[in-house]
């Protein structure tokens, strides 16, 4: 049997950041050999993820990455609020965020291919090693990457990754500070309204003819003539779309401007065109059913055994 020395089960732990004794024993499985080693911890941290994969994970954090005309936006999720403010699985969702700015991947398939920063490891390695290791499920699920060429990339994360945002500005004059600036409060505007589009435009005609049905039926219930409904229903639809479109809401810095006026005031200023041209908005574990704890039940359960 190989003689297994502190200084192998160090050089193994630094290259995996599994436990100590996991270290020892895959080294005495191999006879010792760091590579094989290594390739016995992967197999032991997918049996380990796989046990895991069902558990539902809505917690994490979202991350941006990146400056000037790229910039990136990563969801990335684990169990419990408590392993998200660990300092492991924030690196990890960092590295993921840094792995897309560099690689462009088109998907979540194609981003687990890519070299993760770092580590020897792919992204899809990494993650299933991060399972293993910190022992809860985990995964990436969604990100987006922006690229205005030429123009402004901003991102801004609200409420230690609650929320992340990406704005992008297209403009000759990616370099003027002015649009640098309004990009960032751009991007906490989102944030904080929560558009859903960027103009009327690309507000699905079922979504508008919906909207458009409950406005008229709650005008007919007041009585009023048919010709003075079309009137309201008009202001009504534009209130609605003020409310959902980007370009139309009131600016929250402030209230008085509409973003569009805002970018068009920003044109003039310095002397170019200047675009507001998409937005990405990922509010943290939205549209993930979790579980909900029931106690009581399980009280009772306890009760009867």
């Amino acid at each position: 049997m190989a003689n297994i020395t502190a200084s192998m089960v160090a050089e193994l732990r630094a290259k995996t950041g599994a436990g100590m004794m996991d270290c020892k024993k895959a080294l005495g499985e191999t006879g010792g050999n760091l590579e094989e080693a290594i390739d016995f911890l992967r197999k032991k941290g997918l049996s380990a993820a796989a046990k895991k994969a069902d558990r539902v994970a809505a917690e994490g954090m979202v991350v941006a990455a990146g400056e000037g005309s790229f910039g990136v936006v990563v969801e990335v999720n684990a169990e419990t609020d408590f392993v998200a403010k660990n300092e492991a699985f924030q690196q990890f969702a960092a590295g993921v965020a840094e792995a897309v700015l560099k690689a462009a991947p088109a998907d979540i398939e194609a981003l687990g291919a890519v070299d993760f920063p770092g580590t020897g490891r792919t992204v899809s390695e990494e993650l299933t090693h991060q399972i293993a290791t910190i022992g809860e499920n985990m995964n990436i699920r969604r990100f987006a990457r922006f690229a205005a060429e030429p123009g402004v990339v901003a991102s801004y994360i609200h409420g230690a990754g609650k929320i992340g945002v990406l704005v992008e500005l297209a403009t000759a004059k990616a370099d003027d500070e002015r649009v640098v600036a309004l990009a960032r409060q751009l991007a906490m505007h989102v944030a904080a309204a929560n558009p859903q589009y960027l103009k009327r435009e690309e507000v699905p005609s079922e979504v508008l003819d919906r909207e458009k049905d409950i406005m008229r039926v709650k005008a007919k219930e007041s009585g009023k003539p048919d010709n003075i409904i079309e009137k309201i229903l008009e202001g009504q639809v534009n209130k609605f779309f003020g409310e959902i479109c980007l370009l139309e809401q009131a600016y929250v810095i402030d209230p008085d401007q509409k973003v569009n006026k805002v970018v068009a005031a920003l044109a003039k200023e310095i002397g170019a065109e200047v675009a507001l041209t998409r937005f990405c908005r990922f509010q943290l574990g939205e549209g993930i059913e979790k579980k909900a704890d029931d106690f009581a039940s399980e009280v009772a359960a306890l009760s009867t055994k």
